[in-house]
């Protein structure tokens, strides 16, 4: 009920947006997230969204490069990336749950695929 798009590669210092898009529901009562896990690390948290948008919860690892959105009455959730480094090379996923705490600790109901991006230096 949720789909990734967006990964892919590029060159360290670029830039790439992911999207989320639910289909079968709506998550607009939901907090929404998204999350990453690299070859051999485990998941880990990169951002998180309230369910109505005031509130964002971001890694120290990505502060001040990403920044999550989630426009009003859509159904789809970004995550746009800045200045993007090798290290930030995984899967990413995004995932929703009625609680915001749950997404800051890599819990929730519904998650999507994932989508590969790859950072080159």
């Amino acid at each position: 009920q949720l789909v990734e798009s967006g990964g892919g590669l590029v060159q360290a210092g670029g830039s790439l947006r992911l999207s989320c898009a639910a289909s079968e529901r709506t998550f607009s009562d939901y907090a929404m997230g998204w999350f990453r896990q690299a070859p051999g690390k485990e998941r880990e948290f990169v951002v998180a969204i309230s369910s109505a948008g005031w509130t964002t919860y971001y890694a120290d690892s990505v502060k001040g490069r990403f920044t999550i959105a989630r426009p009003r009455g859509g159904n789809t959730m970004y995550l746009q990336m800045n200045s993007l480094k090798p290290e930030d090379t995984a899967v990413y996923y995004c995932a929703a749950d009625p609680s915001v705490s749950s997404i800051r600790t890599i819990k929730a109901d519904y998650w999507g695929q994932g989508t590969q991006v790859t950072v080159s230096s």
